[in-house]
């Protein structure tokens, strides 16, 4: 009786390691489900971050260029306002044809 008894609790605990093992590979799988999901998050912080990064020197250059424009047509007011003085010191004669 004592054989059959202890056979049957070796049974429940085969039966209980199993379950156990059963368990931690579940853990396993969900643990390696999150390492995924983490790297991909991880690789898809660093293309947001390159794309920042992009922008920021996008806007840098635009802005240089956005002086260099002002720059340009501050000179080329200046140079219309010369242009003007200098065409005014003509003097324009209207010609009549005569037919």
């Amino acid at each position: 009786e004592r054989v059959d008894d202890g056979t049957r609790l070796v049974a429940a605990a085969g039966k209980t390691m199993t379950e156990i093992v059963g368990s931690v590979q579940k853990v396993s799988d969900i643990i390696s489900e999150i390492s995924t999901a983490s790297t991909k998050q991880s690789n898809g912080i660093i293309e947001i971050n390159q794309s920042m990064c992009q922008l920021d020197h996008m806007t840098l250059q635009n802005a240089t260029l956005v002086e260099q424009s002002a720059t340009a047509a501050e000179s080329l007011q200046g140079q219309a306002v010369s242009l003007t003085h200098m065409v005014g010191t003509f003097k324009l004669t209207r010609s009549v044809d005569t037919v």
